[in-house]
């Protein structure tokens, strides 16, 4: 009888069944679920009032309020989120299955810092301010991705029928 390449190969599993107890039984899994909407959805109404200043001159107060808002809760999901993958991985960063999530992360975070930077230094102007959080938030939105990617992988891998060792009427 002869194996099948497709039916035994399978990309590299994202946890391993410990990692995933892990996952399942940390409270920090639904805090970074919790956070990464709130998150979002604090991203929406500052690319909104973000917008608004741009086309219409009106609103810097709360465009400026709400990129410092979302800084402080990217801030705290990197920090939950760090918490998270020491103890489901046993490292804060850069663990295998997320190592590429994390290095887009420390991206995001540079950003965002940089714009904080530049409000608080006054080094460049408004409108350079406005793309500098804009360039954060393009960044927040690949790294967004990827994690909704890797989420759904993990579903698909928890859903996954069990690994096949030959396939029926395949004989050598």
């Amino acid at each position: 009888m002869q194996v099948s390449r497709s039916m035994t190969s399978r990309p590299h599993a994202l946890y391993t069944p410990e990692q995933r107890r892990r996952r399942d039984e940390t409270p920090w899994t639904q805090v970074q679920g919790v956070l990464a909407l709130v998150q979002f959805g604090v991203f929406l109404v500052s690319l909104g009032l973000i917008l608004r200043y741009m086309t219409t001159g009106t609103g810097l107060a709360l465009a400026t309020a709400s990129i410092i808002i979302k800084t402080l809760v990217l801030y705290t999901i990197m920090i939950t989120g760090s918490l998270w993958e020491r103890e489901v991985f046993g490292r804060y960063l850069f663990a295998g299955p997320f190592f590429w999530e994390d290095v887009v992360s420390m991206v995001v975070i540079a950003l965002h810092t940089a714009y904080l930077a530049a409000l608080l230094s006054n080094s460049v102007d408004v409108h350079e301010q406005l793309l500098l959080a804009l360039a954060a938030y393009t960044a927040y939105a690949v790294n967004a991705t990827q994690f909704v990617i890797k989420l759904r992988a993990a579903r698909r891998e928890t859903d996954r029928p069990p690994l096949l060792t030959a396939v029926p009427g395949e004989v050598s």
